[in-house]
């Protein structure tokens, strides 16, 4: 028979574990304000307060209707597994885009520029790196559509990543020869049926990764076409842009096997 002790203790850790899991389910946010070159730029840092410890940090881009709540909520997400996610802007502060053909106006400046477009998401990288609750051996970028391509431009800049996620990200660059710069690992994570990053690009991409002997791993799901992670695109006007709820369940599982695998957590 368990002794009456026994059980108390057996209660109590249950309580301490039950509170240490509320702990860690709140999280602390604020925008941070900073500059690239002239323009002001306005982030978001989410990270959850539970513990002390240092812990991997992410920064992770925006599609290209700009810095809005839908990579927000990604961040969110990101920092209720452990880390310390930093949601950059792109455009500049308060900036985003009304409509699609505003939208690729402003992403096509970047798309044109490849170094505005490094320099500007390692200005965000460098954001997160400062903060007291990163490691700064441990970072990752991430990214949807636009911010896809942008976090694989700055992988090939020679940033200090120990992993890249592109989700329905284009995959082509002007300049696959960088690729050697590349220091992490790499997942991209592609709609198979994705009308704006045809065939090509992915042969083209896969054989860049290859020929620059890159770790990299593309997860293809199958009927999914561009955006397929993000809700808002469930009634989507433009063709080839639709929500898939399994391909975005399955893409962010292959995403935090992918984090734990380069963070080496829980080893």
């Amino acid at each position: 028979m368990r002794s009456p002790n026994r059980s108390y203790a057996i209660v109590a850790l249950l309580a301490l574990s039950l509170a240490a899991s509320t702990a860690r389910a709140e999280l602390k946010s604020r925008e941070i304000e900073y500059k690239h070159g002239d323009t002001t730029l306005l982030g978001y840092l989410v990270w959850d307060d539970s513990g002390n410890a240092k812990r991997p940090g992410v920064v992770i881009v925006h599609e290209w209707m700009g810095h809005n709540d839908y990579v927000r909520r990604r961040a969110n997400m990101l920092a209720r597994l452990g880390y310390v996610a930093f949601a950059l802007d792109m455009y500049g502060k308060g900036v985003k885009a009304k409509d699609a053909q505003e939208a690729a106006q402003m992403a096509g400046r970047f798309k044109q520029d490849r170094k505005l477009m490094r320099e500007r998401a390692q200005s965000g990288l460098d954001v997160l790196k400062k903060q007291p609750m990163v490691d700064p051996s441990r970072l990752a970028a991430m990214g949807y559509c636009f911010g896809g391509q942008v976090s694989l431009e700055l992988a090939r800049s020679g940033a200090d990543l120990k992993g890249i996620v592109s989700f329905h990200g284009a995959l082509d660059t002007p300049t696959p020869q960088d690729a050697k710069n590349i220091k992490g690992k790499v997942l991209a994570c592609h709609g198979a049926a994705d009308p704006f990053v045809p065939p090509d690009h992915v042969a083209a991409f896969q054989k860049e990764m290859e020929d620059a002997k890159v770790d990299y791993q593309l997860i293809q799901y199958g009927g999914a076409v561009h955006g397929f992670t993000n809700p808002d695109n469930a009634n989507s006007p433009m063709k080839g842009v639709a929500y898939d709820e399994k391909a975005d369940q399955r893409s962010w599982q292959a995403m935090q096997d992918f984090f734990d695998e380069i963070f080496a957590r829980g080893r």
